[in-house]
Order: structure tokens, then C-alpha cells, then sequence
């Protein structure tokens, strides 16, 4: 008892918890045995013990943050320096007679009793805490509206919108955003194009929180900006295009389905908050941080809608129908994000094609038309399968490889037929290619999805920017 005597305590309590209010007689006789070796942290009622002099009012609680405090009531042993050494938390009786050295401690009490959450436990209060007393402090300048200014409109203003409402990033919300990922906000995750302009954690959440993200989608938002940087996707040559090209975003693995990504009916269009926000942050963080504005640096002749997201969930449902991340060399339990340099969306219709060749021909031909008819080798391309489509290929016995071995075998055209001037048709390959007999897609330049509903003998293709491998933009594929 003597050495328990020379230890210093801290109590946390609410009274708004039976526990605490249970143990208030403890509470007194620590108070007199202990003289002014025990402070006492009250959460919600600053008069609560009544008994005691030494407590102190933590309602704004501070304390109970800085020492990471969950539940009520706790009792901390701390040492000269007043650093803890070691807590309690509840009421037991044995635990608190063994942890105080007082024998006969709440003789009076039931033996046991656990206690209750502590207030810093309330939903949304971690990130409110985080925001007044949390180490990490923000960087990005604040700005300051008029009181007469109305706020959505204000982002417009600013030129911080795409063209549809920004969700205003108040720093909660960016705080609730970085709570995410486990990133530090003053990480810089590179730089962005066009103007190369370095970029912090932070600045992409405050970008996710203006697309409409949730904070669980931020993991997936870095790892696009990751993707999007890795110079073999060339994203500010794919800013700087007269052409429709911008970043088409596959997503792959469990992190799909734990956000509630869509991989099935209407996939490709409006309706999914993960699908359109992820997509959208991407191209805000081009425009806001990199500086990639409509008429400025950004110069494409008509664009296309997918320039404000494009981003899906690839349907996984067939285990044994390779996903484009599995083609990308990763497992099926990985998640990962892959960007294409893509553009709008060409339907293909074929409801007659019961059997894998004639399927195959069918879509052969409608690839045949991406960039253009007569030019091969130039753009990539995203055959995006549907179900029942696949449901074709699967009945006949094909593979996944089997499919696209016959596409590029279907593809192969004698370099007559394409050349400027052939079928009096002035553009195509140059004349060179004449003899020669041509690809329509380099070795790795059609790529093989499959998302949609169930119902529908529809597929699609999402042709690639012209300026297509080595020479500009290829595939690029993020774990995370």
C-alpha cells in the first residue's frame, strides 16, 4: 500500500455510465487514501463525482484522446513524468484491489460490472477529435467564403468544379476522407500533370471529398492517382490529345464488392456512387492539382463523357474466366486498379451467334472499326464482354485465350486493302504496308473484360487513344 500511495492515477469517467456512477464510492475512498495522487477526467458532467475535489472537466475531450481512451471507467498507474504505465478498464473488483494495493477496495460493490464507451467512441467523433488535437495538421490553405456567399456555388467560382456540384471540402470532411487510408497526409504521391505539380495525400482527399467519395473509396482514388502517374500510361500526353481518349478505370478483386462497386446491370452507366465518384476524383485531381483545364493545356477536339468518370467493376462471377488483373500477371485475390487510355463506348449487337466462331467473327469485325477501318496497329483496344456473350464462348468449350487468339487471327488483313487510296478511300496505312500482312492490334493491345447484367446478347468496344504503346499510352495495372 505504501508504494501504490507514491504512484500517481488518472481516472476516466462519464456519468452518463452506470459503471462509473457504481463505482463513485470507490472513487472517494481512492481520492482520500491517495490525497492528490489521483485525478479524475470527468467526459460529460463536470460535477460528477460530487464527492471529490480533484477532477478535471474533459468534456471537450481532449485528454481522453491524447490517451487513446475507449472505454469508461479507466484507471491509468502513471509514473513520475506522468507518462502511463498501465490501465485498467471496467470494474473488477480483484483487478482494481491488485492494481491499487488496497485490500479492502469497494467491499461494498458487486465483484464485476464492464463499463460503458467512451464518449470519443461516438460515431463521427474520431475525426472531429483528429481535427482539433490530432497531430497531423493540414497544409492546404483555407479559404474563407463571405457570409452572403452560398457555398456550392462558390466552388464554381473558384473553378474547382468539372461542371457538376463539387462537394464543398470542409476540413471534417477531408479528415474523415484521410481516416481511409493509413497514407500520412503529407505524403506526396507525385506529380501531376500537366504542370507537374507536386501532390500530397491531402490534396487527394480533398479531391475525393469534392467527387462525392467515401472515405472507404480512397484507397482505390490513390491508387489510380499511382496508376495514372507511371510514365508508361503517359497521362499528360493523354491531356494534351485533340483526341476523345481520357482515363478509362477496370477495378478488380475483393476491394469491388467491399465498396459496393458495380460489375453488372448498367455497369457502364449512371446510378453506382463508387463507380462515378472514383472515376470523378481522378479527373479532378488532373484538373485541380496538375492544372489539366478544358481549353487550356487540355485540347481535345470533342472529348467525350467519359472525360468526367469512367470507372467500373469488372463481374469476376466465372472462376474460371481470367480477369484482366489476372491477365496483368496478378491473383484473383488481389485488388487492383488498371487504366486504359480509352474513349467513348461502340455497342456491338449480335443475338444470333449461338456458337464461339460465329461470335467471334461477329466481334472481329466491329473491332475492325476502332480509330478506323483502314488503320491498324495504331490504336488499342477494350473489348468489353457481357455475360450472356460469355455464357456463348464458355458453352463452346472456348477459353478466354481461345477468344482472343481468334479475334487477332479473324483481325489479319492483307496491307492492300488498307492503304491510302484503296476502296477509293483516301485514308489508311501507309504505302509501304502494301505487301505486307497487318494486325489490327499490336501483340498487347486488346484488352478482355467482362461486366454487365445478365440479360442482353449486347457487348461493347472502348477503343483505344491513337497514340497506343510504346510510342504513347499503354495499359498500366495498381495493387493496392
Amino acid at each position: 500500500m505504501d508504494q501504490a500511495k507514491q504512484r500517481n492515477y488518472a481516472l476516466i469517467v462519464k456519468r452518463d455510465c452506470p459503471t462509473c456512477v457504481l463505482i463513485e464510492p470507490v472513487i472517494r475512498s481512492l481520492a482520500e487514501q491517495f490525497d492528490a495522487k489521483l485525478t479524475v477526467y470527468v467526459q460529460d458532467d463536470p460535477s460528477f463525482p460530487a464527492s471529490i475535489s480533484t477532477r478535471i472537466d474533459d468534456t471537450s475531450l481532449e485528454y481522453s484522446y491524447r490517451n487513446a481512451i475507449e472505454i469508461v471507467p479507466t484507471l491509468m498507474r502513471l509514473g513520475n513524468d506522468l507518462e502511463e504505465e498501465s490501465r485498467i478498464v471496467g470494474w473488477d473488483k480483484q483487478q482494481w484491489r491488485e492494481f491499487t494495493g488496497i485490500d479492502d477496495l469497494g467491499a461494498e460493490l458487486i465483484d464485476f460490472k464492464p463499463g460503458c464507451g467512451s464518449k470519443t467512441q461516438d460515431p463521427g467523433m474520431d475525426e472531429r477529435l483528429a481535427l482539433r488535437f490530432g497531430k497531423e495538421q493540414f497544409s492546404a490553405r483555407k479559404i474563407q467564403l463571405a457570409e452572403s456567399e452560398d457555398t456550392m456555388e462558390a466552388c464554381f467560382d473558384r473553378g474547382w468544379s468539372d461542371g457538376l456540384p463539387v462537394v464543398p471540402p470542409t476540413p471534417l470532411r477531408v479528415m474523415r476522407m484521410l481516416k481511409g487510408s493509413d497514407r500520412s497526409a503529407d505524403e506526396i504521391i507525385g506529380k501531376i500533370p500537366p504542370d507537374n505539380v507536386s501532390c500530397t495525400i491531402e490534396k487527394l482527399a480533398i479531391n475525393a471529398v469534392m467527387a462525392g467519395c467515401k472515405p472507404e473509396y480512397f484507397s482505390v482514388v490513390i491508387a489510380s492517382i499511382e496508376a495514372a502517374l507511371q510514365d508508361r500510361f503517359c497521362m499528360h500526353g493523354l491531356l494534351c490529345t485533340t483526341y476523345f481518349s481520357s482515363p478509362v478505370m477496370v477495378v478488380n478483386g475483393p476491394i469491388s464488392k467491399q465498396i459496393g462497386m458495380n460489375s453488372g446491370v448498367n455497369a457502364l452507366g449512371q446510378g453506382n456512387r463508387a463507380n462515378a465518384t472514383i472515376g470523378r476524383a481522378l479527373q479532378l485531381v488532373i484538373r485541380n492539382v496538375g492544372g489539366g483545364v478544358p481549353g487550356g493545356i487540355d485540347r481535345a477536339t470533342m472529348g467525350n463523357p467519359g472525360k468526367y468518370s469512367f470507372c467500373f467493376a469488372e463481374d469476376e462471377s466465372d472462376s474460371d474466366w481470367p480477369s484482366l488483373a489476372m491477365d496483368r500477371g496478378f491473383q484473383r485475390d488481389d485488388s487492383v486498379i488498371s487504366l486504359f487510355a480509352g474513349d467513348g463506348l461502340q455497342p456491338i449487337v449480335d443475338q444470333q451467334s449461338r456458337n464461339p466462331e460465329s461470335l467471334a467473327k461477329s466481334m472481329a469485325l466491329s473491332l475492325r472499326s476502332v480509330a478506323h477501318a483502314k488503320i491498324f496497329g495504331l490504336a488499342d483496344a477494350m473489348l468489353v464482354i457481357s455475360p450472356e456473350h460469355r455464357r456463348v464462348y464458355r458453352s463452346g468449350g472456348w477459353s478466354k485465350a481461345d477468344v482472343k487468339q481468334a479475334l487477332y487471327d479473324e483481325l489479319r488483313t492483307p496491307g492492300a486493302e488498307l492503304v491510302r487510296g484503296a476502296n477509293d478511300i483516301a485514308e489508311g496505312m501507309p504505302e509501304k504496308f502494301k505487301e505486307k500482312l497487318l494486325n489490327k492490334f499490336r501483340d498487347d493491345g486488346l484488352h478482355i473484360v467482362s461486366t454487365g447484367g445478365t440479360a442482353g446478347l449486347f457487348s461493347a468496344i472502348i477503343g483505344g487513344w491513337v497514340a497506343s504503346g510504346e510510342r504513347g499510352s499503354q495499359i498500366v495495372s495498381q495493387k493496392f
